[in-house]
């Protein structure tokens, strides 16, 4: 009797999940970047100030090194790594302006809604930031797509 009921429990759950629409946890789509020779994506997951400055350094000298439509760079924030793009963070012009220069920021709505179940309140983040579902969904998006992922 007990082996019956798990196992019903177990077809419900897996009939409830295929029933949630692909488009749920699709990634972005890749930028639009016809020229760009080098495709890098930054893992931000840290909260710490250096390691978020870091990877703005990186972003930064990334443009330097290349022409800009010569290089695809993508940062993906998650975890206690989104602060870097909250409307309230300290390097918020860092990242705007990186961000006119042609580099994508994406934040993880997964770790926003984490954030908002604690603290009651739904987080701001800088609106030129792409939301993305899954932030590490998007890193293996882009992985499997030429990006090169850089843990800075």
């Amino acid at each position: 009797m007990m082996r019956a009921q798990l196992f019903r429990a177990v077809l419900l759950t897996l009939l409830a999940w295929t029933a949630v629409p692909p488009a749920f946890a699709q990634p972005v789509p890749l930028q639009d970047k016809p020229f760009a020779e080098h495709r890098i994506v930054l893992q931000l997951s840290d909260g710490d100030a250096r390691k978020q400055a870091l990877v703005l350094s990186v972003a930064n000298n990334l443009l330097k090194a290349y022409d800009p439509d010569k290089i695809a760079i993508e940062v993906v924030a998650f975890g206690p790594g989104v602060d870097l793009l909250l409307s309230g963070s300290e390097r918020r012009k860092q990242v705007e302006s990186l961000i006119a220069q042609g580099v994508r920021f994406d934040i993880c709505l997964n770790t926003v809604d984490t954030i908002e179940r604690e603290m009651g309140k739904r987080p701001e983040f800088i609106p030129a930031a792409t939301p993305v579902q899954v932030g590490v969904g998007q890193i293996l998006f882009l992985a499997e797509n030429g990006y090169t992922v850089v843990r800075p």
